[in-house]
Formats: structure tokens, sequence, C-alpha cells
């Protein structure tokens, strides 16, 4: 079940998690289309071919390129990573409905300035909510065995939000 449009800016780190476990379309499938500002497609891009998210992102049409009107904006943010800071300045810039980011620092800034916010393991639970997964446990396991560093605070609070 889609949502009405909505503005929908991600950083590269929830894209390159749910491209590690098959997962990317969820984003497509929950939200339409999502904007992704320049440096979050270079971040992506730059693990090069053969690494996850390189090809979905090539292939996904419904990520949307979207370039700062006011790349300054996204100085101000300087002690993000160049990704970050540029979600966060989209964000403000286009009064976004939900920024997704996993990185404890951005996501530190994104409520200091006040963006509705969500990251990876909020769209597995979002996903699960409406229906495009039966759970998510096995998928919170494919990426930490992939890799991607997961609190287990937020993974036990996860794992208790969708009753497993």
């Amino acid at each position: 079940m889609r949502e009405p449009q909505r503005t929908v800016i991600s950083n590269a780190t929830p894209l390159i998690a749910l491209a590690l476990i098959g997962q990317l379309e969820l984003l497509q499938r929950l939200y339409t289309s999502v904007l992704i500002p320049p440096a979050v497609q270079a971040e992506v891009l730059a693990g090069g071919v053969g690494r996850p998210g390189y090809a979905e992102l090539q292939r996904a049409s419904w990520l949307q390129l979207t370039p700062l009107q006011d790349p300054r904006r996204a100085d101000l943010l300087s002690d993000l990573d160049r990704g970050e800071a540029e979600v966060l300045a989209l964000a403000q810039e286009l009064n976004a409905d939900l920024v997704i980011v996993d990185e404890r620092l951005g996501r530190r800034h994104a409520k200091r300035l006040g963006l509705p916010l969500t990251g990876t393991l909020g769209v597995l639970l979002k996903a699960k909510s409406v229906g495009y997964l039966t759970e998510v446990k096995p998928w919170i396991e494919q990426l930490q065995q992939g890799g991607i560093r997961l609190d287990a605070f937020l993974v036990a609070e996860a794992l208790q939000l969708a009753g497993e």
C-alpha cells in the first residue's frame, strides 16, 4: 500500500543496506519515488561495480537525482559527511515529508532541524506493517551478516515493534 505522493529523501547507507538484502524496491513500493542529492549518488556509485547499490541505483528510475538549489546550505553541516549534509539541506529546501538516514550524527541533526525521520529498520517495519514483508528478523540478520552495523538496542526495539 503506497502512501500518497510524498517528498522522501534518502541517504546512501539505507540504499546500500536495502540493496544488500535485495529489498531496495521496498522504497518504491512504500513511497513511489525517492529523491537523492548528488553526493548520495556519488557515494553509492563509489563502491564500484559488484558492490551493493551500484547496479540497483542505475536501474531504479524511481530514485530521482535532485540537486540542491543552494549547495552552500550543506556546507553549514560541516561535521557530517557530504551525503548526509546534502540530504538534510535538500530536505530543508523542499520541506521534505521524510528523510531516511541511519548514521547517528545525521539523525541527531535531522531531529534538531525538525525533519521527519526514519532509517533502514524503520523502512523494514513499515513494509511489514503494510504487508510487504511477513517478518523483519530475517532481513535484519541478513543486514548484520552482510556487514551492516546495527545498534543492539535498536534491533531489539525493532523486533519488539514488529512483534517478533
